[in-house]
């Protein structure tokens, strides 16, 4: 670093470099103290030096030197040829009639036409550009999840072709075995009768021997000529041999009977994208009217739940109703203006619910960790929406989008993460950061998660002592860990999230018994205590109230804390 330009130093003349900068040349741009005023001033006379006091730098306008004629200045424009022109170039014929305007005129047109576009840069244009690249790297991630469905479609299908081969090679082999047999048999019988014959002829042949060799005349007699019997021989058994015939494995035709993919392309969107209006709406990404925190928050009112023994959550239905979760299997609807309880559902397993949100549409959504469902109830009626497979369904919120954000957690205990999902849909997932290290701490499922007003997602998790902001990409934007002093100079362990219209993000502190609020930049604002006992789950309404539910004395405070 240049020490002349340094933090830690002062500016220094660029002449002497040692003396303190006083003044400041607008048409060299040099920095100058007011001893080398005079040398910087006849260190090159062809030019008009407009020396001023450094504080006014930048003051004297810098015309554009002439095209057309060395070492002059444009102070004029002509409008016809749409370029800057001098004093030597109006003398000339060559502009001659043509409408001029002075150029510092033309300089302050010129700026209001590129501030306008600067603005529709800044505000328009970059935006979309955001949501754009957004919308392409969750395509890509769809799209690697997709495919990575598609390479185990396929390995599943030849696993089962291999099954299935495995079992006809079994069939053909049990085949063989038993033809082999047969005939084996068969020739063992024939076998053992031409045996039996080769015994007699033996015996008979040992016979007359004996009678022809005897002089035992009616031993002689006692021989029986029987060998017409054995003239005719055995019949020959010649087996057959079964054969083979295996199909000749052609590629093509094995290709189709296994199965082919069909065929994939990139096609352009007739719509396209919109750009990205600035218009006021109730969507994310307006500009909401700009309101202060209040100095001292005040409680608005406070709604006894009736749980049995604690109370973990609440989620605003309006501006008017709050549910509400705790240690029991039931979500109890309480009106905010007279605290009474209007509704209560069950739910489908029995299970308690691990948390609740509310829908776009104010249908309420809750995770059932024991069941692994992520359930929707609409008219009363509960319906699976999501079920999962060695993850755990813990925290969910809904965006403004209408997706679904989930804290999902690994069986084991050794992973988490977020997904997305747009009603059955799995979009996209945020687990590790741009090095392939884990966003999010493993362990207790104990993490609260909302989604900010400029789309950001914020996860407050309790074992980790932080809450982690993550942009609508899932690129991790910044990690805020406490404020101190903390009202009760205890450890930071962040519970309930919520935003409000402003950006604001307010996390639970339980063991200080109070609400942090930070700014959407992870900046520390201010503490809401307003006697909060054990602050737990959090949820803001339309008009920016703050709903507090209290763990173990089981209350819900309406809190008014911006104005």
């Amino acid at each position: 670093m240049d020490p002349r330009t340094s933090a830690q130093d002062v500016m220094r003349c660029d002449l002497c470099e040692t003396a303190v900068v006083q003044m400041h040349c607008d048409t060299c741009l040099v920095n100058l103290c007011t001893a080398c005023v005079g040398k910087h001033m006849i260190s090159d006379e062809s030019k008009d030096h407009k020396v001023v006091k450094f504080q006014a730098r930048k003051s004297t306008p810098l015309y554009p030197g002439c095209k057309s004629h060395s070492k002059q200045q444009c102070t004029m424009h002509c409008d016809q040829c749409d370029i800057p022109v001098c004093t030597k170039c109006l003398a000339s014929d060559q502009h001659l009639c043509h409408k001029l305007s002075e150029i510092l005129q033309i300089v302050d047109e010129k700026k209001v036409k590129i501030f306008k576009e600067q603005t529709e840069l800044k505000e328009k244009i970059y935006p979309t550009y955001q949501d754009i690249a957004s919308d392409v790297q969750n395509r890509m991630s769809q799209l690697e999840k997709e495919y990575g469905d598609l390479s185990t479609a396929i390995t599943k299908h030849g696993e089962d072709w291999h099954r299935e081969i495995d079992k006809l090679v079994k069939k053909l082999k049990a085949e063989v075995d038993e033809m082999k047999n047969t005939q084996l048999q068969t020739l063992q019988k024939h076998l053992d009768e031409i045996n039996k014959a080769m015994s007699e002829i033996k015996d008979k042949i040992d016979l007359v021997e004996i009678a022809i060799n005897t002089n035992d005349l009616s031993k002689l007699f006692k021989v029986t000529s029987n060998v017409n019997i054995y003239r005719s021989l055995p019949q020959k058994l010649v087996p057959t041999l079964s054969k083979f015939i295996p199909e000749k494995i052609q590629g093509e035709k094995l290709s189709k009977l296994f199965g082919t993919l069909s065929s994939s392309s990139l096609t352009s969107d007739k719509d396209g994208y919109s750009m990205k209006t600035t218009q006021k709406s109730s969507e994310a990404g307006s500009s909401p009217p700009v309101k202060q925190l209040l100095d001292e928050p005040e409680t608005v009112t406070t709604i006894d739940t009736g749980y049995d023994r604690y109370l973990f959550n609440v989620a605003c239905l309006s501006d008017e109703e709050i549910w509400t979760s705790g240690n029991e299997n039931t979500m109890k609807l309480y009106s905010t203006n007279q605290g009474s309880l209007l509704k209560s559902i069950r739910t489908k397993s029995r299970n308690n619910p691990t948390d609740i949100a509310v829908t776009k549409s104010g249908d309420l959504v809750y995770t059932d960790y024991g069941d692994r469902t992520v359930n929707i109830v609409k008219s009363e009626k509960i319906e699976e929406m999501i079920r999962l497979q060695n993850w755990r369904p813990c925290f969910v919120c809904s965006t403004s989008s209408g997706d679904l954000l989930v804290i999902m957690i690994s069986d084991d205990y050794k992973q988490t993460k977020v997904v997305r999902y747009s009603g059955f849909t799995e979009k996209q997932t945020i687990q590790f950061d741009d090095k392939g290290k884990p966003l999010y701490s493993s362990g207790s499922y104990s993490r609260y998660i909302t989604e900010n007003r400029n789309l950001d997602i914020c996860v407050s998790e309790c074992e980790a002592k932080a809450v982690v902001v993550v942009n609508q990409a899932g690129k991790l934007r910044f990690r805020y860990t406490g404020h101190t002093p903390a009202p009760k100079n205890q450890t930071f362990y962040p519970r309930g999230i919520a935003t409000d219209s402003q950006s604001h993000i307010l996390t639970a502190d339980c063991y200080n018994d109070c609400v942090h609020i930070i700014d959407q930049d992870g900046q520390f604002l201010c503490y809401i205590d307003c006697g909060l006992s054990e602050p737990w789950g959090l949820c803001t309404d339309t008009n920016d109230n703050l709903f507090v539910a209290h763990w173990e004395n089981r209350q819900v405070k309406k809190i008014k804390y911006m104005c």
